[in-house]
Protein backbone atom coordinates (compact mmCIF):
# COMPACT_ATOMS: atom_id res chain seq x y z
CA UNK A 1 0.00 0.00 0.00
CA UNK A 2 1.88 2.79 -1.23
CA UNK A 3 1.21 6.83 -0.28
CA UNK A 4 3.24 8.72 -2.82
CA UNK A 5 3.94 12.36 -1.91
CA UNK A 6 3.89 14.17 -5.30
CA UNK A 7 4.54 18.00 -5.96
CA UNK A 8 2.19 18.92 -8.60
CA UNK A 9 3.64 20.89 -11.21
CA UNK A 10 1.35 24.07 -12.69
CA UNK A 11 -1.37 23.43 -15.20
CA UNK A 12 -1.03 19.62 -14.55
CA UNK A 13 -4.03 17.98 -14.13
CA UNK A 14 -5.39 16.10 -11.30
CA UNK A 15 -6.47 13.02 -13.24
CA UNK A 16 -4.63 9.85 -15.25
CA UNK A 17 -6.90 9.99 -18.06
CA UNK A 18 -5.01 11.38 -20.89
CA UNK A 19 -6.20 14.93 -22.03
CA UNK A 20 -4.75 16.17 -25.61
CA UNK A 21 -2.38 19.65 -25.12
CA UNK A 22 -2.40 18.88 -21.07
CA UNK A 23 -0.35 17.27 -18.42
CA UNK A 24 -2.01 15.33 -16.14
CA UNK A 25 -0.60 12.62 -13.40
CA UNK A 26 0.16 9.94 -15.77
CA UNK A 27 2.67 11.90 -17.38
CA UNK A 28 4.88 11.78 -14.15
CA UNK A 29 3.83 8.95 -12.16
CA UNK A 30 4.14 5.14 -13.48
CA UNK A 31 2.91 3.49 -10.63
CA UNK A 32 -0.35 1.06 -11.65
CA UNK A 33 -3.73 1.78 -9.50
CA UNK A 34 -3.11 4.85 -7.54
CA UNK A 35 -5.56 7.62 -7.08
CA UNK A 36 -5.06 10.99 -5.72
CA UNK A 37 -6.20 11.64 -2.07
CA UNK A 38 -7.78 14.64 -2.80
CA UNK A 39 -7.33 16.85 -5.91
CA UNK A 40 -5.69 20.42 -6.92
CA UNK A 41 -6.71 22.43 -9.56
CA UNK A 42 -4.64 22.97 -12.59
CA UNK A 43 -3.28 26.72 -11.69
CA UNK A 44 -2.17 25.25 -8.02
CA UNK A 45 0.98 23.72 -6.91
CA UNK A 46 2.58 21.62 -4.79
CA UNK A 47 1.77 18.50 -2.49
CA UNK A 48 -0.53 16.09 -3.65
CA UNK A 49 -1.32 12.73 -1.82
CA UNK A 50 -2.01 8.89 -3.85
CA UNK A 51 -2.53 5.67 -2.72
CA UNK A 52 -3.90 2.48 -4.24
CA UNK A 53 -5.25 1.93 -0.67
CA UNK A 54 -9.23 3.03 -1.17
CA UNK A 55 -9.27 2.97 2.83
CA UNK A 56 -6.40 5.31 3.59
CA UNK A 57 -7.47 7.49 0.15
CA UNK A 58 -11.46 8.18 2.48
CA UNK A 59 -9.03 8.95 5.63
CA UNK A 60 -7.34 11.69 4.12
CA UNK A 61 -9.36 13.04 1.78
CA UNK A 62 -12.49 12.82 3.50
CA UNK A 63 -13.85 16.04 5.19
CA UNK A 64 -14.60 14.45 8.87
CA UNK A 65 -10.96 13.32 8.81
CA UNK A 66 -9.87 16.94 9.47
CA UNK A 67 -6.82 16.62 8.36
CA UNK A 68 -5.16 20.74 8.09
CA UNK A 69 -3.86 21.66 4.54
CA UNK A 70 -1.59 24.44 4.59
CA UNK A 71 -1.26 26.41 1.30
CA UNK A 72 1.35 29.03 0.50
CA UNK A 73 -0.65 32.05 -1.03
CA UNK A 74 1.18 35.03 -3.14
CA UNK A 75 -1.55 37.29 -2.97
CA UNK A 76 -2.27 41.08 -5.09
CA UNK A 77 -1.71 43.63 -2.16
CA UNK A 78 -0.73 43.68 1.13
CA UNK A 79 -2.42 41.61 3.86
CA UNK A 80 -2.99 43.85 6.66
CA UNK A 81 -4.54 42.59 9.97
CA UNK A 82 -8.40 43.53 9.34
CA UNK A 83 -7.77 41.40 5.69
CA UNK A 84 -5.84 38.73 8.23
CA UNK A 85 -8.60 38.63 10.55
CA UNK A 86 -11.49 38.21 8.40
CA UNK A 87 -9.22 35.37 6.23
CA UNK A 88 -9.56 33.67 9.65
CA UNK A 89 -13.20 33.86 10.69
CA UNK A 90 -16.20 32.36 8.70
CA UNK A 91 -16.19 34.29 5.52
CA UNK A 92 -19.38 34.01 3.31
CA UNK A 93 -18.75 33.20 0.05
CA UNK A 94 -22.24 33.05 -0.92
CA UNK A 95 -22.66 29.53 -2.06
CA UNK A 96 -21.31 28.28 1.86
CA UNK A 97 -19.35 30.07 4.86
CA UNK A 98 -15.87 29.09 5.58
CA UNK A 99 -14.55 27.41 8.91
CA UNK A 100 -12.40 29.10 10.87
CA UNK A 101 -8.78 29.04 9.87
CA UNK A 102 -5.01 30.57 10.44
CA UNK A 103 -3.78 32.67 8.64
CA UNK A 104 -0.68 34.44 8.86
CA UNK A 105 1.73 36.92 6.82
CA UNK A 106 5.11 34.89 5.81
CA UNK A 107 8.28 35.78 4.15
CA UNK A 108 8.38 34.08 0.78
CA UNK A 109 9.96 30.14 1.68
CA UNK A 110 13.40 30.28 1.17
CA UNK A 111 12.75 26.31 -0.21
CA UNK A 112 10.10 27.02 -2.67
CA UNK A 113 10.82 26.78 -6.06
CA UNK A 114 10.44 29.38 -9.02
CA UNK A 115 6.71 29.23 -11.15
CA UNK A 116 7.24 28.26 -14.63
CA UNK A 117 6.08 30.21 -16.17
CA UNK A 118 6.92 32.97 -13.82
CA UNK A 119 3.77 34.85 -12.07
CA UNK A 120 3.31 38.52 -13.52
CA UNK A 121 4.28 41.17 -11.76
CA UNK A 122 3.33 45.13 -12.04
CA UNK A 123 5.94 47.53 -10.02
CA UNK A 124 3.38 49.95 -9.02
CA UNK A 125 0.98 47.04 -6.96
CA UNK A 126 3.11 44.92 -4.51
CA UNK A 127 2.37 41.00 -3.27
CA UNK A 128 2.39 39.08 -0.16
CA UNK A 129 2.46 35.88 1.06
CA UNK A 130 0.20 34.11 3.36
CA UNK A 131 0.09 30.78 4.42
CA UNK A 132 -3.08 29.57 5.17
CA UNK A 133 -4.31 26.36 6.89
CA UNK A 134 -7.43 24.89 6.20
CA UNK A 135 -9.58 21.78 8.34
CA UNK A 136 -11.82 21.62 4.97
CA UNK A 137 -11.28 22.03 1.05
CA UNK A 138 -13.90 23.47 -1.07
CA UNK A 139 -13.21 23.50 -4.72
CA UNK A 140 -11.52 26.43 -5.07
CA UNK A 141 -11.31 28.22 -1.47
CA UNK A 142 -8.55 29.74 -0.68
CA UNK A 143 -8.90 31.46 -4.20
CA UNK A 144 -11.81 32.57 -3.41
CA UNK A 145 -11.08 33.43 0.24
CA UNK A 146 -8.38 36.02 -0.62
CA UNK A 147 -10.63 37.34 -3.40
CA UNK A 148 -13.40 37.94 -1.08
CA UNK A 149 -10.82 40.31 1.35
CA UNK A 150 -9.51 42.73 -2.13
CA UNK A 151 -6.51 40.42 -2.26
CA UNK A 152 -6.37 38.31 -5.57
CA UNK A 153 -4.65 35.16 -5.45
CA UNK A 154 -0.93 35.25 -8.09
CA UNK A 155 0.22 31.76 -7.04
CA UNK A 156 -1.36 29.32 -4.91
CA UNK A 157 0.86 26.06 -3.47
CA UNK A 158 0.20 22.87 -1.19
CA UNK A 159 3.07 22.82 1.04
CA UNK A 160 1.56 20.50 3.86
CA UNK A 161 -1.17 18.01 4.58
CA UNK A 162 -1.18 16.99 8.12
CA UNK A 163 2.13 16.05 8.74
CA UNK A 164 3.80 15.69 6.03
CA UNK A 165 5.02 18.71 4.02
CA UNK A 166 7.06 19.88 1.21
CA UNK A 167 9.65 22.31 3.44
CA UNK A 168 10.52 18.85 5.03
CA UNK A 169 10.46 16.41 1.86
CA UNK A 170 11.99 18.58 -0.61
CA UNK A 171 10.90 17.41 -4.13
CA UNK A 172 10.97 20.10 -7.65
CA UNK A 173 7.80 20.24 -9.43
CA UNK A 174 7.28 16.57 -11.42
CA UNK A 175 9.66 14.71 -8.28
CA UNK A 176 7.53 11.72 -6.17
CA UNK A 177 8.92 9.75 -3.51
CA UNK A 178 7.48 7.60 -0.87
CA UNK A 179 6.28 7.88 2.46
CA UNK A 180 4.87 6.20 5.32
CA UNK A 181 0.80 6.28 5.73
CA UNK A 182 1.65 7.44 9.91
CA UNK A 183 3.30 10.43 8.77
CA UNK A 184 0.12 12.07 7.72
CA UNK A 185 -1.51 12.01 11.30
CA UNK A 186 1.71 13.18 12.81
CA UNK A 187 1.93 16.94 14.10
CA UNK A 188 5.01 18.85 12.46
Amino acid sequence: MPLILFNKPFQVLCQFSPQPDRATLADYLKIPNIYPAGRLDADSEGLLLLTDDGKLQHQIAHPERKEAKTYLVQVDGVADADALARLQAPLDLGDFVTKPCRAVRIAEPEWLWPRNPPIRTRAEQPTSWLAITLQEGKNRQVRRMTAAVGLPTLRLVRSAIGGISLASHPLLPGEWMEVSPEDVSRKG
